[in-house]
């Protein structure tokens, strides 16, 4: 059985959580692997994989660090480096896209718009990463329909 100590460092993505800002750093931290293992093809399976462990580790680790640190705690950031892996999920990386995606990533995380903000109203750590989901999912598909454009 994993502690809640294990719990939290999960959650504070080991510790970017307690930083002023712990979000924005957090996506910052999961954009430069990102883009340092790039490959010239968009679909990666390792990218994928990776994808959806931390998302449902997250989704786990942040329902058990609720009952410690309540709902929705501004130290969980795994939410935010799950949302930022999935829009650069099928991008082709370079500087342009991984740089569009996060400032995108990261105004539709803090503006909630589009049914985002009613995500968090589901319970439990899926409520916690739900937003930062979909969020992800709105800017990738904001990426691609730029890549349609050749705008990159």
């Amino acid at each position: 059985m994993m502690s809640l100590k294990w719990h939290q460092r999960i959650t504070s993505c080991l510790g970017i959580g307690y930083l002023k800002g712990g979000g924005t750093i957090a996506a910052v931290v999961c954009c430069i692997p990102w883009y340092l293992t790039r490959t010239a093809d968009s679909f990666n399976q390792a990218a994928l994989v990776a994808t959806v462990v931390v998302t449902i580790a997250g989704a786990w680790s942040a329902g058990k660090v609720e009952t410690v640190w309540g709902k929705d705690s501004s130290r969980v950031v795994i939410d935010e480096v799950a949302g930022m892996m999935i829009s650069l999920l099928f991008i082709p990386v370079t500087i342009a896209t991984v740089t569009t995606g996060f400032v995108l990533f990261r105004l539709l995380d803090i503006t909630k718009p589009l049914f985002i903000r009613k995500a968090e109203s589901i319970p439990g750590g899926w409520g916690v990463m739900m937003d930062d989901i979909i969020a992800g999912l709105y800017t990738n598909l904001l990426l691609h329909i730029f890549m349609w454009y050749n705008v990159f």
